[in-house]
């Protein structure tokens, strides 16, 4: 099943008997906080999900958004009326970043039929509501560990037997600027590989062939394994659904730069190679 849904293919299937479950996860680094919007506007049906409240935990030496309690994450997707056999699609406002996120955590967790809105609330032309659907409780249970997870170390030991993609703009990653972060650059042995260039410019992912061919060239042929990290493990999700439109498994550092720079002990490297 492609991680991904068109607009058109979504609006078919939300005209059936039994259509997916809708979950809006607006979001934007640093606010506005995406439930004006929601208020504001949404698709008819869809649930509005908190990213920074609900889609990870508190803030700490774990990372800017660590991945958020199982059980308590359980406990929304439930609200939200998610079933453990009924379909979800997941929009944003059409960056893809906090999507990525949802249907990464419901991936991991076990829900086996979640896809991203491509091209988030933008690609959709259809009529807008402002009313809060109250859905009646699903009955989805997390069972983590359907989709690989690297920690820090897990995550340097992968920079050198693999390959671990950084999926930051390619300034942060050179070191040339720290704009949240206490140190700029990346983790050693890793290969920038900005989320930006997975997508058009209507914020669509790119064909699966032509993402496939970017990631060969990146280095994804012939290594045993590939994994990705971004700033707070947000972005990197999309980078990881990116793979996934490409055909390629991969893991994601959870934690991210936001984990790995505040622990003073770890190597960190600059410029514009992996080292």
């Amino acid at each position: 099943m492609k991680p991904i849904i068109s607009a058109s293919e979504y609006a078919n299937e939300s005209a059936k008997a039994r259509p997916p479950v809708l979950l809006d996860v607006r979001w934007q680094l640093g606010g506005p906080h995406g439930r004006t919007d929601y208020e504001a506007g949404h698709i008819p049906g869809a649930v509005f999900v908190d990213l920074d409240a609900e889609l990870a935990g508190a803030a700490g030496s774990r990372g800017r958004h660590p991945l958020p309690d199982p059980e308590e994450f359980g406990a929304v997707m439930r609200r939200a009326g998610v079933c453990q056999d009924t379909p979800v699609v997941v929009y944003d406002g059409g960056q893809g970043w906090a999507a990525a996120r949802a249907w990464w955590l419901l991936r991991w967790t076990g829900h086996a039929d979640v896809r991203v809105l491509d091209g988030g609330l933008a690609a959709w032309d259809g009529d807008l509501s402002t009313e809060t659907p109250a859905p009646a409780d699903g009955d989805f249970r997390p069972a983590p560990g359907a989709l690989p997870l690297l920690d820090a170390d897990a995550a340097a030991a992968l920079a050198r037997s693999g390959l671990l993609l950084d999926a930051r703009a390619a300034e942060r990653y050179r070191g040339d600027v720290e704009p949240i972060d206490p140190v700029g650059g990346h983790i050693p042995g890793a290969v920038s590989a900005p989320t930006s260039e997975n997508t058009g410019g209507d914020g669509r992912f790119l064909p699966a062939e032509v993402l496939a061919a970017r990631f060969k060239e990146l280095g994804t042929d012939g290594v045993p394994e590939v994994g990705v990290y971004c700033g707070s493990g947000v972005s990197g999700a999309h980078e990881v659904l990116a793979l996934a439109v490409a055909g390629i498994p991969a893991a994601l550092y959870a934690g991210s730069w936001s984990e790995w720079s505040a622990d003073a002990s770890r190597p960190v490297a600059t410029g514009p190679d992996p080292q």
